[in-house]
């Protein structure tokens, strides 16, 4: 079954995963450049501050870094600037909403103070409120994951205070007994002919199963081949996958903030049938990392940034 880990291999570099993309957005930290930006938009706008982070934040993963000379990376549509001209589709944009946000009298799509108080003032003409902003974000997207992860965006700055959020946490604590290799792309045949999209953790029953990131609580209950799982989206456009565990933490639920080192579970043998279902294989964690791009969101092997976090909290 070699062909089938090569082919999805190849598949991925072609569609652009390349864990080189992801490293990259992490390590840059401009924070304090970015915050003096978002909250000068709200004092203009009335809106949130972490609501215009999270649309930065979402966009840095989509377009990558953001561009020379610019702060932020969000980038506008022509049609939304300038407006569509009677073109289609003329309902979104009639009349364009480039404008002046830092008073030098010229309307630049590639300035940062123009697009934040443009798209600002769009987002204030459906209102201020909470789901005032998730509807302005819906017409801007039009893509229901887009709305929901900037939304959870905003709630993990929020809940911070600041978008310099870089520490991260190996799933398992280093003082337990676990072993694992890289497991990705490796044939697997339960409920038919798939591929195993994650890195698998051995680990005693009970262990301890932590966040490795900041985000939120996206998805948590029962899947016949992962059993009782939890799904975590982070600020990175990167859904964390939790699966095969022995119980969840108690009081966690689904939009609960989460930080890197919250437990979250411990380690089971839970799936391959019926919920509840327990016992068909060893005790470990199975843990998954799909990124999204925007349109859309396929796995990568997680292993790379599971030794990259061990080392880091060896290090500590």
């Amino acid at each position: 079954m070699k062909w089938i880990r090569v082919m999805l291999i190849v598949t991925s570099l072609i569609i652009g995963i390349g864990s080189s993309h992801v490293v990259h957005a992490e390590e840059k930290d401009d924070g304090e450049a970015r915050m003096a930006l978002y909250k000068k938009t709200e004092a203009l706008t009335d809106i949130p501050w972490e609501y215009i982070a999270a649309i930065d934040q979402y966009e840095r993963q989509v377009h990558d870094n953001p561009k020379e000379g610019r702060v932020t990376a969000i980038e506008t549509d022509p049609l939304f600037w300038t407006g569509s001209a009677g073109e289609m589709p003329s309902a979104l944009f009639p009349d364009g909403w480039g404008e002046d946000g830092n008073g030098d009298k010229s309307i630049d799509i590639e300035n940062d103070e123009d697009v934040l108080w443009s798209l600002g003032n769009y987002i204030k003409s459906f209102g201020t409120t909470k789901e005032d902003i998730k509807i302005a974000l819906w017409n801007y997207y039009k893509r229901d994951l887009t709305v929901q992860t900037i939304m959870n965006n905003a709630k993990v700055f929020e809940e911070f205070g600041t978008v310099s959020l870089t520490k991260r946490s190996f799933p398992l604590p280093l003082n337990t007994n676990y072993s694992y290799r890289s497991t990705w792309g490796d044939a697997r045949g339960f409920g038919g002919r798939r591929i195993h999209e994650g890195t698998d953790i051995f680990a005693n029953y009970g262990v301890p199963v932590k966040s490795t990131t900041y985000g939120v609580i996206e998805m948590k209950g029962w899947n016949r081949y992962g059993g009782w799982r939890i799904g975590i989206r982070d600020i990175y456009n990167i859904y964390h996958y939790y699966a095969h565990l022995q119980s969840f933490s108690e009081d966690l639920e689904v939009g609960d903030v989460v930080k890197p080192g919250d437990v979250v579970g411990g380690v089971g043998a839970t799936g391959y049938g019926p919920p509840g279902t327990s016992g068909k294989f060893p005790p470990h964690l199975h843990y998954g990392m799909y990124q999204d791009n925007g349109k859309n969101e396929w796995s990568f092997d997680p292993y790379p940034y599971l030794k990259r976090w061990e080392r880091m909290e060896q290090s500590n």
